[in-house]
């Protein structure tokens, strides 16, 4: 038995996925007989980078065993055993700089740059230096390490969180659920719920987010917000309940860190239509196996979920697929891999 700490920084009031794996991490341990502390420490947001890596820094813990840090910077947090099994670093100053970097002012842009270093700098140091050991999410985030702070790793798939997952049928919807931003590409779903091809196809969209009167107004003016429904940030009982009736689940983020939302989908037996830009999605959804891999535009994403429509037959043999893959992704394996004291 390991006293461990499962540490992820967040800013407050904020749920994001990385609370949901830390929590799931934490739980899993103590079912292997390991007791297990949930240590959130703080994220000031932009303007106050630095003052958020300085508190994890001196972040103080309770007398464990062990560290396992998952979000930036709560790698920074200083334990002698210690392994980081990385969700994501500051991605704006990574691989959404290019989009960051335009979306503000020349005189921004300057300030910004030097933060952007200083961070880079600070990530190399601490990623070098803190965690014993480095083990990424996905290979996505992998290729991230090594491309930007010449770090190798390991890749862990988190497994699904611990939920009452189900298939109890394959409705006639499609449903989509993460946060409403950007990144998350919900304009290409709706997009694709205009094409000609795709006139007939349903979807609910569940979670909250900054992009959601815009997303809203977008199925107004496209004339699909007859067939769109905005469900709001649902609990586990209705998540659960939408993953196991609906037919498949569209998931098409911008080079996503990881997306549990994939293996949610699996795990109830749902086959997933993700695209080729989509990130970790695409590392677990064999297309024609587990899910439609297509390309990123409205029209190709339409005809993936015509087919999912039409198709129930396919629906249901692409979901048992899944189903047996992610049975393989166990989170008593993610705790002997990552615990190692």
């Amino acid at each position: 038995m390991a006293v461990l700490a499962v540490v992820t920084s967040s800013p407050a009031g904020v749920e994001g996925g990385h609370l949901v794996i830390a929590r799931s991490l934490a739980t899993a341990a103590r079912e292997q007989g390991h007791v297990a502390h949930l240590v959130v420490t703080p994220d000031y947001g932009f303007g106050r980078t630095f003052a958020t890596y300085r508190a994890n820094w001196s972040m103080d813990l309770p007398r464990v065993d062990q560290v396992i840090s998952l979000r930036y910077p709560s790698y920074a947090v200083r334990h002698p055993a210690h392994v980081c099994w990385l969700n994501h670093t500051m991605r704006e100053y990574y691989d959404l700089w290019p989009a960051f970097a335009a979306s503000i002012s020349a005189r921004a842009r300057m300030k910004e740059r030097v933060r952007r270093s200083l961070i880079h700098a600070a990530d190399w140091w601490l990623l070098r230096r803190r965690p014993g050991q480095v083990v990424a999410q996905s290979r996505t985030i992998q290729r991230r390490l090594l491309d930007d702070l010449g770090i190798r790793a390991d890749v862990l798939w988190p497994p699904p969180p611990q939920r009452a997952y189900r298939c109890e049928a394959y409705g006639d919807y499609i449903f989509a659920v993460s946060r409403l931003t950007r990144t998350k590409r919900l304009d290409l779903l709706i997009r694709a719920l205009a094409e000609p091809v795709a006139k007939h196809v349903r979807a609910v969209i569940a979670g909250e987010g900054e992009c959601l009167a815009d997303l809203q107004a977008m199925a107004a003016d496209l004339g699909v917000g007859n067939r769109v429904q905005f469900a709001g940030r649902l609990d586990e009982e209705a998540l659960t309940l939408h993953l196991g009736r609906c037919r498949a689940v569209c998931f098409t983020p911008v080079r996503e860190d990881y997306g549990f939302v994939t293996t949610e989908a699996f795990a109830s037996g749902k086959a997933v239509v993700t695209c080729t830009d989509s990130g970790g999605p695409t590392e677990l959804v064999r297309d024609g196996e587990t899910g439609l891999v297509t390309e990123p535009t409205p029209a190709e994403l339409a005809t993936a979920l015509a087919r999912m429509t039409d198709d129930r037959g396919l629906a249901e043999r692409l979901g048992r697929g899944a189903a047996a893959q992610v049975a393989a992704m166990t989170w008593p394996d993610a705790v002997k891999r990552l615990v190692i004291v």
